[in-house]
């Protein structure tokens, strides 16, 4: 870059943060130029630090969010399609036992629909979707954008990671975030969430915004804002959405960690054990989705439709067409019990008292996982796929002295009894059974 270059970049980049400061509203095609300046890095770390923060203590309106949102989304790739049907896609903020995904996609794809799904690796307490299945051996998450076409035409769903290509803005600001305290800004995390899903083609999107003790937004009214900014950045920006606030004060799963939630997904797949709860949510969600893409009159046809899906083994044969195309086994479905790696020490935590499980930590249930070495402490850390936690007790379930309420899959005696001592302080026994809150909580739209 020139001197001259340079010294432009650097007013343009002052001007813009000056603004912001001030909380004023950003001047037309300003959050163009910066996006387009992290991308290229024309824009320093100490600047993208100072733009988050200044975005975080002021906010931007809806218009600057949906702005901010096209600027990154346009910061790199972005992919058209031309399929016989629509593309639809979901993105859930996350939480523990949150195996939807591998059970959505293939449903949506069993119902016409294409499903080019972005997803993401855990951080922090949370489990991430592209982790889960790289627990299958010789599964890859990472496609270019012209192998995710060719196996979106043959098999019509997928669930890789965001290329380097796609929202490359997006990708710089989130590092960025993580070390400038700026993570829980609504308007970056919406940002970040629908730039990568819009650069990918998404035509339609439904939205799993979870609240409670395993989610990011822990009270009704923080989940209720994300979602609304979500939806209503997500439609101005052009696409169908529709945001389901739902409950994560208990796992939704039994399980959490890699393997163990593939495991979970797999029973309900195949119905040898299915979950209730993951059952009921992948048809809510599937069916909002289905009704977003004109492929249900509305969203109670379209869950009927996902869990013909499921019931009729259909989700399951595209599930192991997708799981063969990214290169793992091609007898998965067959033989998914031989093919998943486990654990070698495996401990039941029981209930030291009589009565019902009366709540849960389940942010503490994640961190017990990231601590077994589940999951990431930092970007880049290695994880362990078979070790978690599996057969979670839920909320309101009536317990004796001795009877187990989970089961710790460990590598080591010592990573399992240390477990064993943590989820003392994660399960609360009470005397009398308590209500057991809905699994949906609300509707944005």
């Amino acid at each position: 870059m020139s001197m001259s270059a340079d010294h432009n970049a650097q007013h343009d980049a002052s001007s813009i943060l000056t603004g912001l400061r001030a909380g004023l509203p950003p001047k037309p095609g300003a959050l163009e130029w910066f996006a387009a300046g992290l991308a290229s890095g024309d824009v320093s770390d100490a600047q993208a630090g100072a733009f988050a923060m200044a975005i975080c203590m002021h906010g931007l309106e809806e218009a600057g969010r949906v702005a901010l949102t096209r600027a990154m989304q346009a910061s790199g790739e972005q992919l058209e399609w031309d399929l016989p049907g629509p593309v639809l896609d979901k993105h859930s903020t996350g939480g523990i036992g949150d195996c939807v995904s591998l059970l959505l996609a293939p449903a949506l794809a069993a119902c016409g629909a294409y499903v080019p799904m972005i997803s993401g690796r855990g951080l922090g307490h949370t489990g991430g979707t592209l982790d889960k299945l790289e627990s299958i051996p010789g599964l890859r998450t990472s496609l270019t954008n012209d192998q995710l076409r060719d196996q979106i035409g043959r098999v019509r769903c997928a669930i890789i990671a965001a290329s380097p290509q796609i929202a490359p803005a997006d990708r710089r600001l989130y590092a960025i975030r993580d070390v400038t305290a700026t993570v829980d800004s609504i308007d970056l995390i919406t940002a970040s969430i629908l730039s990568k899903k819009l650069a990918v083609g998404s035509e339609g999107l439904v939205l799993d915004v979870k609240l409670g003790s395993g989610a990011f937004m822990k009270t009704e009214a923080e989940a209720r804002a994300l979602a609304q900014a979500l939806v209503s950045t997500a439609q101005g920006a052009g696409c169908m959405t529709t945001a389901l606030i739902t409950d994560m004060s208990r796992p939704l799963a039994n399980a959490a960690g890699n393997a163990l939630e593939v495991i979970a997904a797999m029973e309900t797949l195949t119905g040898t054990a299915v979950n209730p709860a993951l059952w009921d949510l992948t048809a809510a969600l599937g069916g909002e989705a289905l009704a977003l893409g004109g492929l249900a009159a509305d969203a109670e046809e379209g869950a009927a439709r996902i869990e013909h899906a499921l019931e009729s083994g259909v989700a399951v044969e595209f599930f192991g067409r997708m799981i063969a195309a990214q290169g793992g086994p091609a007898d998965f479905v067959d033989r998914w019990p031989d093919r998943l790696p486990a654990a070698s020490v495996v401990m039941d935590f029981v209930s030291p008292l009589d009565g019902f499980v009366g709540s849960i930590d389940t942010e503490g249930l994640g961190h017990i996982v990231v601590q077994l070495g589940g999951g990431r402490l930092r970007e880049g850390d290695r994880i362990n796929p078979s070790v978690g936690l599996s057969d979670l007790a839920g909320i309101g379930v009536a317990v004796e002295p001795g009877q187990p309420l989970a089961r710790v899959h460990a590598a080591t005696q010592a990573q399992a009894e240390a477990a064993l001592k943590r989820l003392v302080a994660a399960y609360t026994i009470v005397e009398e059974a308590p209500l057991v809150p809905p699994l949906i909580v609300g509707k944005i739209t």
